[in-house]
């Protein structure tokens, strides 16, 4: 029985671990036919020819920030929940039974066949002397799709939340409270992750631009076509590492050649268009959040004026006490137990009393009033 049961852990813990391993993966070729590959990182680095780190990028356990990576034989694409490798030959893209990765997904499906069979139209149409049809090779149509829908993820979301942004402002400015100002706060910390995401995204789409050689380092087919004849064939299969052992081409070497030798004005003119609609995302964020900065600074205007009222209401019961402080002197002093010759046989003398001493007190109190007036400490 303790052997057994020593088995039988042992067992549950190999599975755990193999479920620590192994993640789901996808495999897209350009006719878009898929494969499920239920394989641990050692293969999927073998078959993509790319390093461990260049893996660890990708880990959702990681957490890593958007990353677009070119690699010797491969694009590592680290865009919030798309997490995929590209190649000259296959899209691999990770948990594809995400929520989010599903319509990537379906999107690929559409696409990648599509644009296959457009090609072939496109050379038949060439063969009868029409124009050739320039369709883009197939790592930048898979990247397309990746910037695509990553774009049009994040600017839902920016629509969603300024939707859901403007009616809680501007209830805010309504009506204070402490609901409110949670509902506001809340939504600010959901703008600031949301502009955090789309500017590394901006960011990363923006260095690409900035360096030809970056961006030449992404035509992985023509790099496939330029290096074939200097590689043999067990060093194309069986050395994932090839770029750290042989310095003759190494990945700065031929993105230099390639960014002398090739046009980069394809990929350019698509990561400008993306560039293009991920700002205009990220604009709308500034001014979402810019709206929330004049909306705390309205509410910190409407404190300062009610503190200020506040402070001329204290101001006023300040003068209205020294008034009222020295009419109840008066009374004090004839209140005290001091006999008045002048007190005897003339009641007038307490009508005078209480009429001058209550006329001082208003003039000390208007005194009061008209100086801070005059000083600008009260409102006219």
């Amino acid at each position: 029985m303790n052997r057994g049961g020593r088995s039988a852990a042992a067992d549950s813990n190999g599975v755990a671990k193999n479920m620590l391993t192994v993640r789901n993966w996808v495999s897209l070729d350009c006719t878009g036919r898929s494969t499920v590959l239920d394989v641990d990182k050692h293969v999927i680095m073998r078959r993509a020819q790319i390093h461990a780190r260049d893996l660890r990028i990708i880990d959702p356990l990681l957490s890593y920030p958007s990353a677009i990576l070119g690699r010797e034989r491969a694009i590592v694409l680290n865009l919030e929940h798309i997490k995929a490798i590209i190649t000259a030959e296959e899209v691999l893209l990770r948990d594809p039974s995400e929520e989010n990765v599903i319509p990537v997904l379906q999107e690929l499906h559409h696409r990648l066949p599509a644009n296959f069979a457009h090609h072939a139209e496109g050379e038949a149409i060439g063969h009868y002397g029409v124009t050739e049809v320039n369709v883009p090779p197939f790592e930048f149509r898979a990247l397309e799709v990746a910037l695509e829908a990553i774009c049009h993820w994040l600017d839902a979301r920016t629509k969603e939340l300024e939707a859901s942004a403007y009616p809680i402002l501007d209830e805010l400015t309504c009506k204070i409270s402490s609901v409110n100002l949670d509902k506001v706060r809340r939504l600010k910390s959901t703008t600031t992750r949301l502009t955090a995401s789309v500017q590394k995204v901006r960011d990363e789409i923006e260095q690409l631009l900035e360096d030809d050689n970056d961006m030449a380092n992404l035509y992985l087919s023509r790099k496939m076509a330029t290096e074939s004849p200097r590689l043999d064939d067990s060093q194309t299969v069986n050395s994932p590492f090839l770029i750290s052992k042989s310095p003759k081409i190494s990945k700065a070497s031929v993105a230099t050649n390639q960014g002398s030798d090739y046009n980069v004005e394809e990929l350019e003119m698509l990561l400008e268009a993306y560039f293009i609609q991920i700002d205009s995302t990220l604009n709308k964020l500034n001014t979402l959040r810019e709206y929330v900065d004049d909306t705390e600074d309205y509410i910190n205007l409407q404190h300062d004026n009610h503190r200020n009222q506040l402070i001329q209401l204290e101001l006023f019961l300040s003068a209205c006490t020294v008034s009222l402080t020295f009419y109840s002197l008066v009374g004090g002093i004839f209140g005290m137990n001091i006999p008045f010759s002048w007190n005897d046989n003339h009641e007038y003398i307490f009508n005078w009393v209480v009429t001058i001493g209550g006329l001082i007190s208003a003039l000390i109190l208007v005194t009061v009033l008209a100086f801070a007036r005059f000083k600008g400490l009260i409102g006219s």
